[in-house]
């Protein structure tokens, strides 16, 4: 556990505002923002959970007689205190191909946690690396993976993007490490989210205050020397993105490097599919509306490339819909299409989705993962196969508390859920409920 008096003493660097350049535009302002987290003072009540941290299977529809669930059992849990985070939101993961150690990496207000969770029924907190800028004010903190480096970007002004050397986490135990970022990329500020390629060594980051809140393209290859690449700027604000050495059905693009983007640019919510081979020349190659919008969040595709599961993150409260998950035929690229909604009966807001095999992990605010079979997507159908509620409070459409993301490529079969209001739980899928 990291002491609240420790974790609070590492957000202690200041740094000065200047204009970030590269054709610097504002994104959509930090007020039109806020819906991300209206209410994050209501979670405060459930900093520390009464619920047993240690195994608990899913009996009779519930974990721990708290969480409602279904074919998914809780392996562990750690709650904000265990982690040092006053506010736990995005969190992506690492196996360390020498040692086989699985890690997860929780963003949070005063940094990055690394959590061993070799063990799943044992995790273990074996560090941190804080914030690289001023403690405090916003709380959102991306995080991706590239080979054995974490690279992480926050919202918090000037805080740039992090670089850190993941082997430095092998064999450490006991105390919790505070850690120092192996290099630092400053070219932009704040921003809201990134996504790597690591088959072409490039990072993309969105939301920042250059490139007109487009991808703003990072050549990665040397982790510890990361250089500007160019901006995918002509159709405006990004929120996620996700960019692929192409190989799906669509042959007038295989071999090229494609971004399907989720765009929120004001009133206009698309998918919107850009070639960014050219890093000095990107091509828009598609832009297309939907229906019932409300602001266009995240996506990814299935493994084939055929097919991409997007959520928007506001429809939901502003549509009166139930939680709504778009099934888009990109087999075209020029001209992708939704052939379906997926509605799961719930009213919770989704958030972010992932794909592996013929599962789809979705983190719902207040309803939780929910896993998706997606083996008869190409006719436009999921259907739920298990979920594991953290929020047992109530499924509405608000930004009170939950799950903010998952990752769900672990060797063992588990999927770390990140929990805003209650931490860590790392949940394992049962039989034909996994991927």
């Amino acid at each position: 556990m990291i002491s609240a008096a420790l974790a609070v003493s590492l957000g202690s660097t200041v740094a000065t505002a200047h204009d970030d350049g590269k054709g610097a535009v504002q994104p959509p302002s930090m007020e039109a923002q806020e819906h991300e987290f209206e209410n994050v003072a209501a979670s405060a009540a459930n900093a520390e959970s009464s619920a047993p941290k240690g195994f608990a299977p899913c009996i009779n529809g519930m974990a721990a007689k708290t969480y409602p669930c279904d074919g998914v059992d809780m392996m562990s849990h750690l709650t904000r205190a265990d982690l040092g985070l006053s506010f736990v939101n995005d969190i992506w993961g690492w196996t360390d191909p020498k040692t086989g150690h699985e890690y997860t990496l929780v963003g949070g207000i005063e940094g990055t946690v690394f959590v061993d969770i070799t063990d799943a029924k044992r995790p273990d907190v074996v560090g941190i690396l804080p914030t690289h800028s001023t403690l405090g004010g916003d709380v959102w903190r991306d995080i991706k993976v590239s080979g054995h480096h974490a690279y992480i970007v926050s919202e918090n002004a000037e805080h740039g993007m992090q670089v850190f050397d993941l082997t430095e986490l092998r064999g450490a135990t006991g105390e919790p490490t505070v850690f120092e970022a192996t290099a630092h990329y400053s070219e932009f500020g704040s921003a809201h989210n990134l996504n790597i390629n690591e088959d072409s060594g490039y990072a993309y980051v969105v939301g920042s205050r250059t490139c007109d809140g487009g991808l703003h393209m990072v050549d990665i290859s040397a982790p510890a020397n990361p250089e500007f690449a160019g901006c995918y700027s002509s159709e405006g604000y990004i929120h996620d993105t996700q960019c692929v050495m192409y190989e799906g059905p669509d042959v007038a693009y295989q071999g090229r490097e494609i971004c399907f983007n989720s765009n929120a640019d004001g009133d206009e919510n698309t998918l919107t599919i850009a070639d960014v081979t050219d890093k000095s020349n990107p091509v828009t190659l598609s832009k297309v509306y939907y229906e019932n919008d409300g602001y266009s969040h995240q996506g990814w595709l299935t493994p084939d490339q055929g097919y991409f599961l997007h959520g928007d993150e506001l429809d939901e409260a502003t549509r009166g819909i139930n939680t709504t998950t778009r099934v888009w035929d990109v087999r075209d690229l020029d001209n992708p299409e939704v052939i379906d909604v997926y509605d799961n009966g719930t009213d919770s807001i989704d958030h972010n989705i992932y794909t592996e095999g013929d599962r789809a992990f979705a983190s719902n605010y207040t309803s939780g993962l929910r896993i998706f079979d997606t083996s008869l997507v190409a006719d436009g159908e999921l259907s739920e196969v298990g979920f594991f509620d953290v929020y047992p409070e109530n499924n509405n459409a608000t930004f009170e508390g939950g799950t903010w993301s998952n990752y769900p490529y672990y060797e063992q079969n588990v999927v770390a859920v990140g929990s805003i209001d209650r931490g860590l739980f790392v949940l394992k899928p049962r039989g034909d409920v996994g991927p």
